[in-house]
């Protein structure tokens, strides 16, 4: 991995790219399929090696994707998927799992997620996390839009305390986690995953993020994704399904925010005052 990569570091040890790679709505659409391979490959090419995909993005169409871009590249990925909560019974993430290794093209998958909370009980999941790195299936495991109760109850179950990260809507206009799923993470070792960290591209059409664009000679998009990244065990996931992207995306990884650069992001962005539901999209 080139060293303009920087790290953070799972609980397990791992140390994992704080950019990666996201591939929510790519999929879609047949003829696009050449330019978001081609893109991630860009992307892996570059040292960014996490490629974060779902069973639900495009009905396993993303999956289908990642598979080709990473066509005899396996082991240079760290490849995270995710299962839906409508199959996150215990024989439902086990076909869920066999299903998307199929699809990906692999043997297995290194992280693996309950991609939001539902009606199975979490102690259920777990277990069937549990089974399937016993059976070398999946090599870490975590959750994704968990707000901090939901976390409490999973790091108190008999083996909670496996969960390697939670991935969350986390961006500039999205900041109510920080009053205290963030410290609560920070304090325990386990990295947030945040997607759409340019707001579905809105924050690169936001002029409150011109000024200190200027300063560094970079667009309001990379200056979104550079203060995600910039802040401690946060990885940031965003999807860039042309190269052009990609190479901006890289890009935002040599950009270093001064104090005063956050001073006026947060003037222009104001951090949370007190405790807000977790928010999705």
């Amino acid at each position: 991995m080139p060293s303009s990569v920087r790290t953070t570091t799972l609980p397990s040890g791992e140390a994992i790219p704080v950019l990666g790679q996201g591939t929510w709505k790519m999929g879609e659409d047949s003829r696009r399929r050449a330019e978001e391979v081609n893109a991630l490959k860009l992307g892996f090419d570059l040292g960014v090696t996490l490629i974060d995909t779902a069973e639900m993005y495009a009905s396993g169409g993303a999956e289908a994707v990642v598979a080709e871009a990473i066509a005899g590249h396996r082991a240079e990925v760290f490849l995270v998927s995710k299962v839906l909560p409508s199959n996150a019974s215990r024989a439902g993430v086990q076909r869920a799992c066999e299903n998307s290794l199929r699809r990906l093209r692999t043997d297995h998958i290194d992280l693996y997620l309950l991609h939001w909370p539902g009606s199975v009980p979490l102690a259920e999941t777990v277990e069937a996390f549990e089974a399937l790195k016993k059976a070398g299936k999946i090599r870490h495991w975590g959750v994704s839009n968990f707000d901090t109760d939901e976390m409490e109850e999973l790091v108190g179950l008999p083996t909670g305390d496996g969960v390697q990260t939670n991935q969350v809507l986390y961006n500039l206009s999205r900041r109510g986690l920080e009053f205290d799923l963030a410290p609560w993470s920070r304090e325990r070792g386990i990295p947030l995953m945040a997607y759409s960290p340019v707001e579905q591209g809105a924050l690169a059409r936001n002029a409150r993020l011109d000024t200190v664009a200027a300063r560094h000679n970079a667009t309001a998009a990379q200056i979104a994704l550079a203060w995600v990244m910039h802040q401690e065990g946060v990885i940031a996931i965003p999807k860039a399904s042309s190269q052009e992207h990609v190479r901006q995306n890289f890009a935002a990884l040599d950009i270093e925010l001064t104090s005063e650069d956050i001073a006026d992001l947060d003037r222009a962005f104001p951090p949370p005052t007190r405790k807000r539901g977790l928010e999705m999209i």
